[in-house]
C-alpha cells in the first residue's frame, strides 16, 4: 500500500515548484529588461533579478530546514506565464504597447509567486517550521513590494504611453 501523502509532502512538492519557478524567472528577467523600452521598467526588472537571487538563496535555506536537498520540479504555471511573456516580446517588439505587455506579464509572475509564498508560509506555520515561516515571509513581502512598484510604473507612465501613441 502506498504511503499516504501529508501536509509536509505537499509543502516539499510546492517548495520544489517555486524553486523551479524562481530559477526560470532568473533566466527570463534579463530578457525582459533588455526588451523594455522604459528606463524605469528596465531598472525594475534588473532590481528584481537581484532580489530573485536572494529568493533562491532563501528557498535553499528552507530546504535545509526540512532536511532536504534543494531541487526543482517543473512548474507548468510559470512555464505558461513566461511563454506568454516571450510571445509579447516577439509580437509587440518596437511597439508603444510593448512595455505595457511586459508589465502585465511580470505582474502575472508576481501574483503567482505571492500566491505560492503565502501558501508555503501558512503551511510552514502549521508544520511548526518557524525558521521557514520567517524566510518565506521575507520573500513574500519583497514580491508584494515588486508588484506594487510595477503597478506604479504602469499607472504613472507605461500605460499612458501605450495608449497615447
Amino acid at each position: 500500500m502506498a504511503k499516504q501523502k501529508m501536509l509536509d509532502d505537499l509543502f516539499h512538492d510546492t517548495l520544489k515548484d517555486i524553486y523551479f519557478a524562481e530559477k526560470k524567472i532568473l533566466a527570463t528577467l534579463p530578457k525582459m529588461a533588455k526588451a523594455a523600452q522604459s528606463a524605469d521598467l528596465k531598472a525594475a526588472f534588473e532590481k528584481h533579478r537581484t532580489e530573485t537571487e536572494g529568493h533562491v538563496a532563501r528557498l535553499e535555506k528552507v530546504f535545509g530546514v526540512i532536511g532536504r536537498k534543494p531541487a526543482g520540479k517543473t512548474c507548468a504555471a510559470i512555464m505558461g506565464i513566461t511563454e506568454e511573456g516571450a510571445e509579447i516580446m516577439e509580437e509587440y517588439k518596437g511597439s508603444p504597447a510593448l512595455d505595457a505587455g511586459l508589465l502585465a506579464a511580470a505582474q502575472a509572475v508576481e501574483h503567482y509567486e505571492i500566491s505560492r509564498y503565502g501558501t508555503l508560509r501558512t503551511w510552514a506555520g502549521e508544520l511548526g517550521l518557524n525558521e521557514a515561516v520567517t524566510l518565506l515571509e521575507a520573500t513574500l513581502k519583497e514580491e508584494k513590494a515588486t508588484d506594487e512598484a510595477l503597478t506604479q510604473i504602469a499607472e504613472s507612465a507605461v500605460n499612458v504611453a501605450a495608449e497615447a501613441a
